[in-house]
């Protein structure tokens, strides 16, 4: 495997300065969570703000959150 690594980067190292961006993007987006996973936390981002908006929810605010955890740790 390492063999392969040096090949490919001796390779990707001769590639212009944005070829190697553009790879480089490549390989990022590659290590980015699933598209079904992805799919799974927008569906859930948007039952949560359907909650807080019909009211079926109350939100309260961060300070108070934190303050209702740290004497919960106690």
């Amino acid at each position: 495997m390492g063999n392969q690594l040096e090949l490919l980067e001796a390779e990707a190292l001769q590639l212009t300065a944005g070829e190697r961006a553009a790879f480089a993007q490549v390989l990022l987006a590659s290590l980015d969570e699933d598209a079904e996973i992805e799919e799974a936390w927008a569906a859930e981002t948007e039952r949560r703000i359907a909650e807080i908006e019909s009211g079926a929810v109350q939100v309260i605010p961060i300070a108070d959150a934190l303050a209702q955890v740290r004497e919960s740790l106690k």
